[in-house]
């Protein structure tokens, strides 16, 4: 399963699945990260920082370990 975390800085992918449950699930949903939405990734912060996307027009970023729980499809 690919993830958000093995996408490189500059690319795009398409969620295709949100893992866990509970409250950080209810969350993601809740800032559009939904299946069949398109991401790209702008820039990943060193030493295991946040990585910034954007998506639907605005800019977002996320822990890694937030975004190691999004199975995503690349696209070129």
């Amino acid at each position: 399963m690919t993830t958000l975390m093995d996408v490189k800085t500059g690319r795009k992918a398409v969620v295709a699945g949100i893992e866990g449950s509970g409250a950080l699930r209810r969350r993601m949903l809740d800032m559009g990260i939904v299946p069949g939405v398109e991401l790209e990734v702008m820039r990943q912060a060193p030493w295991g920082g946040p990585i910034q996307l954007r998506l639907r027009g605005y800019y977002l970023a996320m822990r890694r370990s937030e975004c190691a729980q999004i199975a995503v499809a690349e696209r070129i």
